[in-house]
């Protein structure tokens, strides 16, 4: 049975590349796309989801729901560049009036009561809203993949706050302490796969739509990274987000109780683990600690193989 997923996302480069494979993933019955700012404004995002879902042309398409509008304090250009997509400008027609991405969650895991996984791959505002809505919602979903925190590394919006969790603090804690089973993939894991150029720009099946749209948006990313971190490559993080629900064998958690800093001058949006021997609070999510690369790697190049699709015009 195909597992049904809906995607909180704000999609950058590395979100493309995790929306792509999961439209193109046999396994997965991607219900719905939630836009959400982050990486990028609200309408940016919006606007992206759709052209993902143009550019992939996948058989079925999922439903669209429209980012809130919300404005953060920090956005993700640096690295994947203005409109998020790696400066690429690509035509879209979008809907004119698509639900609201909290509005969207509701519907669809209220039509489908604990069958659906959510995967949040940016900030966790709009699912906060749809817990606000209907707090009947934790309780409905399968499972919540967060990709967000850092436990031992360092952060990537301020020395200890990684970019998610910085971006709206209040609302990351209120999905870690929402009650529904909870996946948390944080920095420390997501840091650890990187994708060199050479893998990036030949990628399989290059003829076929997907491989096409994802190789004119990863050389701004390339270069991005090397200028802003010194490093050759890039890291897909979002697709580890989808790895959690296609290969869990892949990925190693330990059960773990977790907090976010709220109102910290030097703290806001990070990540706090209990691991004290005397502590008594029951775990309430499961950290992902490990991943086993060459998995990721092979899920990539297979799901890429399997496009098949007609080149774009």
């Amino acid at each position: 049975m195909m597992r049904k997923v809906v995607f909180v996302t704000d999609p950058g480069i590395d979100g493309a590349f995790a929306v792509a494979l999961a439209l193109l993933d046999p396994t997965i019955d991607v219900l719905g796309l939630a836009a959400t700012a982050g990486n990028i404004g609200p309408e940016q995002a919006t606007r992206n989801v759709h052209i993902i879902i143009e550019q992939v042309d996948p058989p079925r398409w999922p439903r669209v729901g429209a980012a809130l509008a919300v404005e953060y304090d920090t956005d993700g250009a640096s690295l994947h560049g203005s409109g998020g997509l790696g400066g690429v400008e690509f035509p879209c027609a979008q809907l004119h009036h698509p639900h609201p991405s909290d509005k969207l969650i509701i519907d669809l895991v209220r039509q489908y009561p604990r069958e659906v996984s959510l995967v949040v791959m940016g900030p966790a505002t709009v699912f906060a809203r749809a817990l606000d809505r209907d707090p009947e919602v934790a309780g409905l979903v399968d499972r919540i993949v967060f990709l967000g925190g850092a436990w031992h590394e360092p952060g990537n919006a301020s020395p200890v706050a990684e970019f998610h969790f910085y971006c709206d603090p209040l609302a990351a804690r209120q999905v870690l302490h929402c009650g529904a089973p909870l996946t948390l993939v944080p920095l420390d894991v997501t840091r650890k796969v990187i994708f060199s150029p050479t893998d990036l720009l030949n990628l399989p099946a290059p003829e076929s739509r997907t491989s096409r749209f994802l190789s004119k948006v990863v050389p701004y990313g390339i270069r991005a990274t090397a200028n802003l971190y010194g490093i050759e490559g890039f890291h897909l993080k979002d697709v580890l987000g989808l790895i959690a629900l296609t290969l869990p064998g892949a990925l190693t958690t330990r059960p773990m109780v977790a907090d976010v800093e709220t109102r910290g001058e030097l703290t806001r949006g990070m990540s706090v683990f209990d691991t004290r021997w005397v502590c008594k609070a029951r775990p309430n999510l499961d950290l992902v600690v490990g991943v086993d690369d060459q998995a990721v790697r092979n899920y990539i190049e297979t799901t890429l193989s399997q496009a098949g699709s007609p080149p774009a015009p």
